[in-house]
């Protein structure tokens, strides 16, 4: 397994990182799909373990909470520090009007929450999982601080950000002397990447790493979708699970992807899954990937798409297939290439 730290803090991460919203399955958005319990998530925790992968990525919100619960019976008894364990807060988690958002009062709530529901002492890196328009920035990363300090967080990341607002944060704790975000989860795939239009430049700028999350688009890019393929009816788009709409995915564009993936599938002997993710593991910024399993199938499949590099002919064909048109300012920027240059991939 190949590691890469996070940005700009000396923390190695995997390239590959194991993501549990199917643990749990508690609510009505996870229950048609995310079912995993203890003993399975041991076995899978297990698989990983033995791959390389130590990282693991949850969310106070993924079924209530028992995302969370079943990832921390999991890992019970294992070393804990050969374990990174990434959680997130924001959302609305319970009742009331203080219960969500990134103030003050709902972090250091959800915190100990979190903590207690993974059973450990401290989480590696506390994700902000989305922007909170409503408390002030300057509050949210002295409360980011303040955890750091004492011990019970290790490295602070924010999650579906806007440039401006991952920029803001990041000049605030400049200015205090706060933690920095040392990295941002984002979804980038070769289904969408508009990733790249604002926030991979400011990643490289700013030293963020890009931890992805839906590298597959929620399956669409797993091989079992393409042109005059019906919908697998056992996939999270079916079922209504999936956090990408279809509206989100230019159709054609999609098409074409897939036949230069299954193309590329059959000259490398990979599986579409796999290309799909050495792609991306070979963009600007991207410290890990977050892949996620039902079974061990899928993991393993999941699992080989390290060890081995596409072409860059063969990278050059899924990035021609893949383009979609760029919206403003971006376009216009980019005609003035000399002061503007686009990200060198």
């Amino acid at each position: 397994m190949e590691y890469r730290f996070l940005g700009a803090s000396g923390l190695k991460v995997p390239v590959l990182s194991f993501g549990t919203a199917t643990f749990g399955g508690g609510n009505e958005f996870f229950k048609a799909w995310a079912s995993t319990q203890a003993v399975e998530a041991t076995r899978l925790i297990d698989i990983c373990l033995e791959a390389g992968v130590n990282m693991f990525d949850t969310a106070d919100i993924y079924s209530d909470g028992k995302s969370e619960e079943v990832l921390g019976q999991a890992i019970a008894g294992r070393q804990r520090d050969q374990l990174i364990l990434s959680t997130k807060a924001t959302f609305t988690f319970g009742d009331g009007p203080n219960n969500q958002g990134s103030s003050r009062t709902h972090l250091l709530k959800q915190i100990e929450g979190s903590l207690k529901r993974l059973g450990t002492d401290y989480i590696d890196i506390y994700h902000m999982h989305g922007f909170d328009g409503n408390t002030p920035v300057e509050e949210t990363l002295r409360t980011l601080d303040d955890l750091v300090q004492s011990g019970k967080v290790r490295y602070i990341a924010a999650s579906n950000f806007s440039g401006w607002q991952l920029m803001k944060s990041q000049a605030l704790s400049e200015k205090y002397g706060w933690n920095r975000y040392v990295g941002h989860q984002v979804y980038y795939s070769l289904a969408n990447r508009e990733y790249e239009w604002e926030l991979m430049p400011l990643g490289l700028d700013q030293k963020v790493g890009a931890i992805i999350w839906s590298p597959l688009s929620s399956g669409r890019l797993g091989g079992k979708y393409g042109r005059n393929k019906p919908i697998p009816q056992e996939g999270r788009v079916a079922q209504g699970g999936s956090p990408v709409p279809e509206m989100a995915v230019n159709e054609e564009v999609f098409y074409n992807t897939v036949d230069v993936l299954e193309e590329i599938a059959g000259e490398t002997a990979k599986s579409v899954a796999q290309v799909a993710l050495n792609w991306l593991l070979q963009r600007p910024t991207v410290s890990s990937i977050i892949v996620g399993a039902r079974n061990e199938e899928q993991l393993r499949q999941n699992l080989g798409a390290v060890g081995w590099n596409l072409t860059s002919e063969q990278v050059q064909r899924l990035d021609q297939a893949s383009t979609v048109p760029t919206i403003y300012p971006y376009w216009h920027q980019w005609q003035n290439k000399s002061l503007n240059p686009t990200p060198v991939f």
